[in-house]
Protein backbone atom coordinates (compact mmCIF):
# COMPACT_ATOMS: atom_id res chain seq x y z
CA UNK A 1 0.00 0.00 0.00
CA UNK A 2 1.48 3.41 -0.89
CA UNK A 3 2.79 5.09 2.25
CA UNK A 4 1.68 8.56 1.15
CA UNK A 5 -1.93 7.34 0.81
CA UNK A 6 -2.10 5.08 3.87
CA UNK A 7 0.25 6.69 6.35
CA UNK A 8 0.09 7.21 10.09
CA UNK A 9 -2.87 9.62 9.99
CA UNK A 10 -5.04 7.74 7.51
CA UNK A 11 -8.58 6.99 8.70
CA UNK A 12 -9.20 3.35 7.90
CA UNK A 13 -12.63 1.81 7.47
CA UNK A 14 -14.53 1.04 10.65
CA UNK A 15 -14.82 -2.65 11.48
CA UNK A 16 -18.59 -2.51 10.95
CA UNK A 17 -17.98 -1.67 7.28
CA UNK A 18 -15.79 -4.73 6.71
CA UNK A 19 -17.19 -8.11 5.81
CA UNK A 20 -17.04 -10.49 8.75
CA UNK A 21 -15.24 -13.79 8.35
CA UNK A 22 -18.61 -15.54 8.38
CA UNK A 23 -19.85 -13.32 5.53
CA UNK A 24 -16.69 -13.96 3.51
CA UNK A 25 -17.01 -17.72 4.03
CA UNK A 26 -20.68 -17.65 3.04
CA UNK A 27 -19.88 -15.80 -0.18
CA UNK A 28 -16.99 -18.19 -0.88
CA UNK A 29 -19.38 -21.15 -0.68
CA UNK A 30 -21.72 -19.43 -3.12
CA UNK A 31 -18.85 -18.71 -5.51
CA UNK A 32 -17.81 -22.39 -5.35
CA UNK A 33 -21.39 -23.41 -6.14
CA UNK A 34 -21.14 -21.22 -9.26
CA UNK A 35 -17.97 -22.93 -10.45
CA UNK A 36 -15.17 -21.00 -8.75
CA UNK A 37 -12.34 -23.33 -7.78
CA UNK A 38 -9.69 -20.96 -6.39
CA UNK A 39 -9.90 -18.26 -3.73
CA UNK A 40 -6.92 -16.01 -3.08
CA UNK A 41 -6.69 -13.89 0.06
CA UNK A 42 -4.92 -10.70 -0.92
CA UNK A 43 -4.97 -7.01 -0.07
CA UNK A 44 -3.63 -4.50 0.72
CA UNK A 45 -1.89 -6.86 3.08
CA UNK A 46 -4.03 -9.77 4.31
CA UNK A 47 -1.77 -10.67 7.24
CA UNK A 48 -2.67 -7.35 8.86
CA UNK A 49 -6.25 -8.60 9.35
CA UNK A 50 -6.60 -9.68 12.96
CA UNK A 51 -7.37 -13.37 13.26
CA UNK A 52 -6.60 -14.13 9.61
CA UNK A 53 -5.83 -17.72 10.63
CA UNK A 54 -9.48 -18.15 11.63
CA UNK A 55 -10.62 -17.06 8.17
CA UNK A 56 -8.15 -19.46 6.56
CA UNK A 57 -9.57 -22.31 8.65
CA UNK A 58 -13.14 -21.44 7.64
CA UNK A 59 -12.27 -21.32 3.95
CA UNK A 60 -9.95 -24.33 3.92
CA UNK A 61 -12.80 -26.66 4.91
CA UNK A 62 -14.98 -25.73 1.91
CA UNK A 63 -15.05 -28.78 -0.40
CA UNK A 64 -13.55 -28.24 -3.83
CA UNK A 65 -11.83 -24.97 -2.95
CA UNK A 66 -8.17 -24.30 -3.72
CA UNK A 67 -7.12 -21.68 -1.15
CA UNK A 68 -4.04 -19.49 -1.47
CA UNK A 69 -2.78 -16.15 -0.17
CA UNK A 70 -0.71 -13.25 -1.50
CA UNK A 71 1.39 -11.23 0.93
CA UNK A 72 4.18 -8.67 1.00
CA UNK A 73 5.97 -11.09 3.33
CA UNK A 74 6.70 -8.63 6.12
CA UNK A 75 4.74 -10.67 8.71
CA UNK A 76 5.00 -14.09 7.10
CA UNK A 77 7.88 -15.51 9.17
CA UNK A 78 5.85 -15.14 12.35
CA UNK A 79 2.59 -16.44 10.90
CA UNK A 80 3.60 -19.21 8.49
CA UNK A 81 3.18 -22.15 10.89
CA UNK A 82 -0.19 -20.93 12.17
CA UNK A 83 -1.44 -20.41 8.62
CA UNK A 84 -0.42 -23.93 7.60
CA UNK A 85 -2.01 -25.36 10.74
CA UNK A 86 -5.23 -23.56 9.75
CA UNK A 87 -5.17 -25.20 6.33
CA UNK A 88 -3.24 -22.90 3.99
CA UNK A 89 -1.03 -24.87 1.62
CA UNK A 90 0.21 -22.26 -0.87
CA UNK A 91 1.24 -18.61 -0.84
CA UNK A 92 2.61 -15.95 -3.15
CA UNK A 93 5.08 -13.41 -1.80
CA UNK A 94 6.10 -10.07 -3.33
CA UNK A 95 9.86 -9.52 -3.59
CA UNK A 96 10.93 -6.94 -6.19
CA UNK A 97 14.66 -6.91 -5.44
CA UNK A 98 17.37 -8.64 -3.42
CA UNK A 99 19.19 -5.46 -2.40
CA UNK A 100 17.52 -3.15 0.09
CA UNK A 101 17.99 0.05 -1.93
CA UNK A 102 16.05 -1.23 -4.94
CA UNK A 103 13.62 -3.15 -2.76
CA UNK A 104 12.66 -0.11 -0.69
CA UNK A 105 12.39 2.03 -3.83
CA UNK A 106 9.75 -0.39 -5.11
CA UNK A 107 7.79 -1.08 -1.92
CA UNK A 108 7.85 2.27 -0.14
CA UNK A 109 10.21 1.08 2.58
CA UNK A 110 7.82 -1.13 4.59
CA UNK A 111 10.57 -3.60 5.56
CA UNK A 112 13.84 -5.10 4.39
CA UNK A 113 14.39 -7.64 1.62
CA UNK A 114 15.98 -9.99 4.17
CA UNK A 115 12.78 -9.94 6.22
CA UNK A 116 10.77 -11.03 3.18
CA UNK A 117 13.33 -13.72 2.33
CA UNK A 118 13.01 -15.02 5.90
CA UNK A 119 9.25 -15.17 5.43
CA UNK A 120 9.62 -17.17 2.22
CA UNK A 121 11.95 -19.63 3.94
CA UNK A 122 9.60 -19.94 6.93
CA UNK A 123 6.63 -20.63 4.64
CA UNK A 124 8.55 -23.34 2.80
CA UNK A 125 9.68 -24.97 6.05
CA UNK A 126 6.12 -24.87 7.38
CA UNK A 127 4.90 -26.86 4.37
CA UNK A 128 3.60 -24.34 1.86
CA UNK A 129 4.45 -25.71 -1.54
CA UNK A 130 5.17 -24.16 -3.82
CA UNK A 131 5.80 -20.65 -2.57
CA UNK A 132 5.55 -18.32 -5.54
CA UNK A 133 7.58 -15.13 -5.63
CA UNK A 134 6.20 -12.13 -7.53
CA UNK A 135 8.68 -9.62 -8.94
CA UNK A 136 7.32 -6.42 -10.50
CA UNK A 137 9.97 -4.97 -12.83
CA UNK A 138 10.22 -1.19 -13.29
CA UNK A 139 12.71 0.33 -15.72
CA UNK A 140 15.34 2.46 -14.06
CA UNK A 141 14.61 1.04 -10.61
CA UNK A 142 15.00 -2.73 -10.31
CA UNK A 143 15.61 -4.34 -13.70
CA UNK A 144 19.08 -5.12 -12.38
CA UNK A 145 17.44 -7.46 -9.88
CA UNK A 146 16.03 -9.85 -12.49
CA UNK A 147 19.07 -12.12 -12.76
CA UNK A 148 20.03 -12.05 -9.04
CA UNK A 149 16.51 -13.13 -8.12
CA UNK A 150 16.45 -15.82 -10.81
CA UNK A 151 19.81 -17.15 -9.60
CA UNK A 152 18.78 -17.08 -5.93
CA UNK A 153 15.60 -19.13 -6.33
CA UNK A 154 16.75 -21.43 -9.12
CA UNK A 155 16.72 -25.04 -7.96
CA UNK A 156 15.06 -24.27 -4.59
CA UNK A 157 11.50 -25.30 -5.42
CA UNK A 158 9.96 -21.82 -5.36
CA UNK A 159 8.53 -20.37 -8.58
CA UNK A 160 9.49 -16.80 -9.47
CA UNK A 161 7.06 -14.80 -11.60
CA UNK A 162 8.34 -11.63 -13.25
CA UNK A 163 5.59 -9.06 -13.87
CA UNK A 164 5.54 -6.08 -16.21
CA UNK A 165 5.14 -2.83 -14.26
CA UNK A 166 1.54 -1.73 -14.65
CA UNK A 167 -0.82 1.07 -13.70
CA UNK A 168 -2.46 0.21 -10.41
CA UNK A 169 -4.93 3.07 -10.08
CA UNK A 170 -3.99 6.62 -9.19
CA UNK A 171 -1.21 5.89 -6.70
CA UNK A 172 1.92 4.96 -8.65
CA UNK A 173 2.28 7.59 -11.42
CA UNK A 174 2.61 4.86 -14.03
CA UNK A 175 4.25 5.58 -17.41
CA UNK A 176 4.55 3.22 -20.37
CA UNK A 177 8.26 3.93 -20.81
CA UNK A 178 8.89 2.45 -17.35
CA UNK A 179 7.70 -0.99 -18.47
CA UNK A 180 10.36 -3.65 -18.99
CA UNK A 181 8.62 -5.95 -21.46
CA UNK A 182 8.16 -9.68 -21.03
CA UNK A 183 10.35 -10.29 -24.08
CA UNK A 184 13.17 -8.25 -22.52
CA UNK A 185 12.87 -10.11 -19.24
CA UNK A 186 12.91 -13.47 -21.01
CA UNK A 187 15.93 -12.54 -23.13
CA UNK A 188 17.87 -11.32 -20.09
CA UNK A 189 17.34 -14.54 -18.16
CA UNK A 190 17.73 -17.05 -20.95
CA UNK A 191 21.02 -15.48 -22.10
CA UNK A 192 22.58 -16.83 -18.89
CA UNK A 193 20.11 -19.50 -17.76
CA UNK A 194 18.61 -21.17 -20.84
CA UNK A 195 14.83 -21.65 -20.71
CA UNK A 196 12.21 -23.53 -22.68
CA UNK A 197 8.42 -23.01 -22.76
CA UNK A 198 6.00 -25.06 -20.67
CA UNK A 199 2.31 -25.58 -21.46
CA UNK A 200 -0.13 -23.63 -19.25
CA UNK A 201 -1.77 -25.42 -16.33
CA UNK A 202 -5.22 -24.10 -17.20
CA UNK A 203 -7.22 -21.69 -19.37
CA UNK A 204 -6.98 -18.15 -18.05
CA UNK A 205 -3.54 -18.61 -16.48
CA UNK A 206 -1.97 -15.16 -16.45
CA UNK A 207 1.70 -16.20 -16.50
CA UNK A 208 3.48 -17.84 -19.39
CA UNK A 209 5.54 -20.71 -17.98
CA UNK A 210 9.22 -21.38 -18.69
CA UNK A 211 11.49 -24.05 -17.25
CA UNK A 212 15.26 -24.22 -17.02
CA UNK A 213 16.61 -26.61 -19.60
CA UNK A 214 18.82 -28.31 -17.02
CA UNK A 215 15.78 -29.18 -14.87
CA UNK A 216 16.44 -26.64 -12.09
CA UNK A 217 12.82 -25.50 -11.86
CA UNK A 218 10.62 -22.98 -13.63
CA UNK A 219 9.69 -19.32 -13.76
CA UNK A 220 6.66 -17.40 -14.99
CA UNK A 221 6.38 -14.10 -16.86
CA UNK A 222 3.24 -11.97 -16.71
CA UNK A 223 2.95 -9.65 -19.73
CA UNK A 224 0.03 -7.65 -18.38
CA UNK A 225 0.86 -4.57 -20.49
CA UNK A 226 2.45 -5.80 -23.73
CA UNK A 227 0.32 -8.95 -24.11
CA UNK A 228 -2.99 -8.32 -22.27
CA UNK A 229 -5.17 -11.33 -21.49
CA UNK A 230 -8.63 -9.79 -21.10
CA UNK A 231 -10.19 -12.36 -23.43
CA UNK A 232 -9.26 -15.26 -21.14
CA UNK A 233 -9.73 -13.45 -17.81
CA UNK A 234 -11.60 -15.61 -15.30
CA UNK A 235 -11.00 -13.56 -12.13
CA UNK A 236 -13.44 -11.65 -9.98
CA UNK A 237 -12.48 -9.63 -6.92
CA UNK A 238 -14.28 -9.08 -3.62
CA UNK A 239 -13.12 -6.10 -1.55
CA UNK A 240 -12.90 -6.16 2.23
CA UNK A 241 -16.05 -4.03 2.41
CA UNK A 242 -18.07 -6.32 0.16
CA UNK A 243 -17.82 -4.73 -3.29
CA UNK A 244 -17.62 -7.14 -6.23
CA UNK A 245 -15.26 -6.07 -9.05
CA UNK A 246 -15.10 -7.84 -12.40
CA UNK A 247 -11.84 -6.15 -13.45
CA UNK A 248 -8.67 -4.92 -11.82
CA UNK A 249 -9.34 -1.59 -13.53
CA UNK A 250 -13.08 -1.34 -12.85
CA UNK A 251 -14.58 2.07 -12.15
CA UNK A 252 -17.04 0.74 -9.58
CA UNK A 253 -18.07 -2.44 -7.82
CA UNK A 254 -21.35 -4.21 -7.11
CA UNK A 255 -22.45 -3.99 -3.47
CA UNK A 256 -22.74 -7.51 -2.05
CA UNK A 257 -22.41 -6.36 1.56
CA UNK A 258 -25.70 -4.49 1.40
CA UNK A 259 -27.39 -7.50 -0.12
CA UNK A 260 -25.92 -9.82 2.51
CA UNK A 261 -27.04 -7.64 5.39
CA UNK A 262 -30.51 -7.08 3.98
CA UNK A 263 -31.28 -10.74 4.70
CA UNK A 264 -30.98 -11.99 1.12
CA UNK A 265 -30.88 -15.77 0.70
CA UNK A 266 -28.12 -17.68 -1.04
CA UNK A 267 -30.22 -17.95 -4.19
CA UNK A 268 -30.57 -14.16 -4.42
CA UNK A 269 -26.85 -13.65 -3.83
CA UNK A 270 -26.01 -16.31 -6.39
CA UNK A 271 -28.23 -14.69 -9.01
CA UNK A 272 -26.71 -11.26 -8.35
CA UNK A 273 -23.17 -12.60 -8.73
CA UNK A 274 -24.05 -14.50 -11.91
CA UNK A 275 -25.75 -11.47 -13.45
CA UNK A 276 -22.83 -9.17 -12.64
CA UNK A 277 -20.32 -11.61 -14.13
CA UNK A 278 -22.30 -12.46 -17.26
CA UNK A 279 -22.87 -8.81 -18.23
CA UNK A 280 -19.28 -7.60 -17.77
CA UNK A 281 -17.54 -5.88 -20.69
CA UNK A 282 -14.15 -5.18 -19.09
CA UNK A 283 -11.08 -5.01 -21.35
CA UNK A 284 -9.04 -2.10 -20.03
CA UNK A 285 -5.67 -3.75 -20.68
CA UNK A 286 -6.54 -4.20 -24.35
CA UNK A 287 -7.53 -0.56 -24.86
CA UNK A 288 -4.87 0.98 -22.56
CA UNK A 289 -3.53 4.22 -24.09
CA UNK A 290 -2.85 7.85 -23.27
CA UNK A 291 -6.60 8.41 -23.54
CA UNK A 292 -7.38 5.86 -20.82
CA UNK A 293 -4.63 6.95 -18.43
CA UNK A 294 -6.79 9.39 -16.46
CA UNK A 295 -9.99 7.34 -16.38
CA UNK A 296 -11.30 6.78 -12.84
CA UNK A 297 -10.64 3.26 -11.53
CA UNK A 298 -10.22 1.44 -8.28
CA UNK A 299 -6.71 1.26 -6.80
CA UNK A 300 -5.03 -2.15 -6.70
CA UNK A 301 -4.15 -1.62 -3.03
CA UNK A 302 -7.90 -1.74 -2.38
CA UNK A 303 -8.78 -4.96 -4.21
CA UNK A 304 -5.49 -6.80 -4.68
CA UNK A 305 -3.63 -7.85 -7.81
Amino acid sequence: MPREAFGRNHRFLGRERLLTFEEIARLARIFVSLGVRKVRLTGGEPLLRRGIEDLVEMLACIPGLDLTLTTNGSLLAGKARALVAAGLRRATVSLDAMDDRSFRAMNGGCCSADRVLSGIEAASRAGMTPVKVNVVVKRGVNEGSILPIARHFRGKGQIVRFIEYMDVGGSNGWRLDEVVSASEILAMITAELPLEPVAPNSVGEVATRWRYRDGAGEIGIIASVTQPFCQDCNRVRLSADGQLYTCLFARAGYDLRGLLRSGAGDDVLSEAISRTWSTREDRYSEIRSERTRDLPRVDMSYIGG
